[in-house]
């Protein structure tokens, strides 16, 4: 018979593995750990954290994050790697916001989302395209691409700052979904434009995980020579997906503009490393083959915690990107060591 130190040993030797096992089929769990600490962390040193107008700014501050990372997910799960998303946004709500001024002022903000879309996935096409005729790494694609549109931005769009924005999208942009009188006067305010993340965190998942396309996806980003061996077409599958990702920054954009009452042709430049962090740390692989929305959005609000809340903990501002850093670098290693187990 085994005694209680032996019994207390060997049950600690299978708990051990089962909790491995669980976070290699649910990498998105210690990002979620992660977010628990720094929020811990934070509202120890400042209680303030846990009012209902932080948990509100910080969704406000997602929903234009989010939109860009899952573009960016669905591009990363077929093995490529997107960095012009932030000029496709720039350029189609800089663009649209100046027609819509000048043509038809009175154009309704689902008209004008439409325009977002339909513009940023002819570019997103294009990338595609491009992407799959010339056999090049999509990052060194997509960087050329980012300088092409920000060129043609500032030198046909315009670079002016435009402070009033069409009627429809500044109505759009403070919109409350629902907001809270707190007892000490505070106003917290849920806008009502989160719910565009809400129906394309459902509209993603449905894609990856419901659709032939999804599997393709997939399946490109695994091992491209077996995928096209079992029938998937890559120039179908690249085109989509650049699609996809530049769609969903044309809605970006257009969030953009709303949610900020303004629109400026320099925007948006230097984010493309957020949005990319939180993917990798939503548990997507560098690589290609995986990824998931709820990982995705996670690495959102981690990424999205650490740039907007550290400041309540006295963290300064220049140290943001060194904590983001250190999480990837955290994250990678053991997602690393995942993979090779």
């Amino acid at each position: 018979m085994m005694t209680e130190s032996q019994a207390a040993v060997h049950a600690e030797s299978r708990s051990f593995p089962a909790i491995r096992e669980f976070l290699q089929h649910y990498p998105w769990v210690f990002t979620l750990l992660l977010i628990i600490l720094v929020s811990v962390v934070v509202g120890a040193i400042n209680p303030n954290f846990w009012q209902l107008s932080t948990l509100f700014d910080m969704l406000r501050s997602s929903v234009v994050l989010g939109l860009f990372a899952l573009g960016v997910l669905i591009v990363l799960a077929a093995g490529g790697l997107d960095v012009s998303f932030t000029a496709i946004a720039a350029f189609t709500m800089y663009a649209i916001t100046v027609a819509v001024l000048n043509y038809a002022p009175t154009l309704s903000i689902g008209v004008i989302m439409l325009c977002g879309a339909v513009g940023g996935a002819l570019f997103g096409a294009v990338n595609g395209l491009l992407v799959h005729g010339l056999r090049a790494p999509s990052l060194i694609v997509t960087i050329g691409t980012q300088y092409v549109l920000r060129s043609l931005l500032l030198t046909f769009v315009g670079t002016a700052l435009i402070i009033n924005v069409p009627a429809a999208m500044e109505s759009f942009g403070t919109l409350a979904l629902w907001s809270y009188q707190s007892p000490s006067g505070g106003r917290a305010v849920l806008p009502a434009f989160v719910l565009v993340l809400a129906v394309v965190a459902g509209m993603t998942w449905w894609l990856l995980n419901r659709t032939l396309m999804g599997r393709a996806v997939f399946a490109i980003g695994g091992n491209l020579a077996v995928a096209e061996r079992l029938g998937y077409h890559p120039r179908v599958v690249h085109v989509f997906v650049f699609a996809y990702a530049g769609l969903l920054a044309g809605i970006g954009g257009i969030m953009h503009v709303s949610s900020n009452r303004l629109a400026n042709p320099f925007d948006l430049t230097g984010t493309e490393l957020d949005v990319i962090a939180a993917v990798i740390l939503g548990g997507a692989r560098i690589t290609g083959g995986s990824g998931t929305v709820l990982g995705t959005l996670l690495g959102v609000v981690l990424v999205t915690l650490v740039n907007n809340v550290l400041i309540l903990a006295g963290v300064p501002s220049t140290w943001q990107k060194v904590i983001v850093g250190a999480f990837i670098v955290l994250a990678g290693s053991m997602f690393a060591v995942r993979a090779a187990r």
